[in-house]
């Protein structure tokens, strides 16, 4: 049997990771500035971590949602305590995808409704439900096209209101920062207007935090830079820095029936552990307040670097924009100064999503190779010209 072929794939083996490291079979060093999109959140292998999900293993991996587990509880005290939405209520699953299955499934349990309006660029995941709401067509087939969608500007809210107008819209979907689009961020008053015209038309609004939360953007959610507070918050990816664990967060306008959301496998011990051990080295390591210090200071980095477009984000949530295609450029990074970048369904933007624990000192080196870098490139360039 051989895998269905549909990644194109780095010549390169990781098989271990260390901090904001990882290292092929050859030996080879790399500085981790993706974090395998954006989901180690408190670096490769670190020992709490380590020994939390070990230890829960030596006693019980897995059991199912019909038994007391005081472990979900456990998360979620101490997820309410970090994130300051200790009124919500929590719903575990496994992915980003299937959090936000879940949260359209609970706003349409709320009104009644079907139609969705989503963004421009927008990605929210690639099961059936989230697909439709994706901004990218070559990922959805018939079947995913069971409802109403429609995609208007990010921060433009006359569109948004016209359409809200009709009262037929059952969610506004929108990510706290736009991630494989391209690092594109709502404005605080956008989303405050948002929200005033979600309730006036008895419409929920998600926050989609699958990639922009657990503290990437400077703050636990990168909502939070608004005055607002969200009917229902979706959160994957850094949750469990790498073991799979998704949740949604419930505003507790919702009430709970038995039967109307499940899983199997969601809220398991071991990813509870791994969730667990997360906050804590979060809260222990200060990680959130860290990623804001760090971010403001890598972007002023990039900003005096000559060639690059625009920089933007928020925390270690950063997009680099190039006035041409990064493909090359990313390459040249990772096989030639061995360091992993993440691109974007914009071909000119590079994304930065590194583990919450990098330095400074980590940053100051990739600022150089990437100087180093742009400034053969250039010379290239000046080169054919003369020519």
């Amino acid at each position: 049997m051989k895998l269905f072929d549909v990644y194109p794939l780095f010549n390169i083996e990781p098989v271990k990771g260390e901090g904001c490291y990882v290292y092929d079979k050859a030996g080879n060093k790399y500085l981790d500035l993706y974090g395998g999109h954006a989901v180690i959140s408190i670096g490769h292998s670190h020992p709490h971590y380590v020994e939390t999900i070990a230890n829960q293993l030596k006693h019980l991996a897995f059991y199912s949602n019909s038994i007391q587990n005081p472990l979900q509880q456990k998360l979620a005290t101490l997820l309410g305590k970090l994130s300051g939405c200790d009124e919500y209520d929590l719903f575990l699953c496994n992915s980003g995808a299937e959090a936000i299955e879940n949260a359209l499934k609970m706003a349409s349990f709320y009104n009644g409704r079907t139609k969705i309006i989503a963004f421009d660029k927008a990605f929210h995941g690639r099961t059936s439900a989230a697909v439709n709401i994706t901004d990218y067509e070559k990922a959805k087939a018939p079947i995913n096209k069971s409802f109403q969608v429609e995609f208007h500007p990010l921060n433009e809210l006359e569109s948004v209101e016209k359409s809200l107008a009709k009262n037929d819209v059952c969610a506004v979907v929108i990510e706290g920062i736009q991630g494989i689009g391209g690092i594109h961020m709502p404005r605080p008053a956008f989303l405050e207007a948002l929200q005033d015209l979600c309730q006036k038309y008895n419409t929920l609004l998600i926050l989609d935090e699958i990639q922009s939360g657990y503290g990437r953007s400077g703050l636990f959610f990168a909502f939070q830079y608004a005055n607002i507070e969200p009917d229902l918050i979706t959160m994957a990816k850094g949750m469990g820095n790498g073991f799979p664990i998704g949740g949604v967060l419930i505003h507790p306008k919702f009430k709970a029936q038995h039967g109307m959301l499940g899983t199997t496998f969601g809220g398991s011990h071991l990813a509870c552990a791994a969730g667990i051990a997360v906050l804590e080295v979060m809260e222990a390591e200060n990680l959130v307040a860290h990623a804001g210090r760090l971010g403001c200071y890598w972007m002023q980095q990039l900003y005096e670097l000559e060639g690059l477009t625009q920089v933007r984000g928020s925390g270690l949530m950063i997009g680099v924009e190039f006035p041409y295609s990064v493909g090359d450029l990313r390459k040249e990074l990772l096989f030639n100064e061995f360091i992993f970048t993440g691109s974007s369904s914009d071909p000119n933007v590079m994304r930065l999503l590194p583990p919450l624990n990098l330095q400074t000192g980590q940053v100051d080196y990739f600022v150089a190779r990437l100087k180093k870098v742009l400034q053969v490139k250039t010379n290239q360039v000046l080169s054919s010209v003369a020519v």
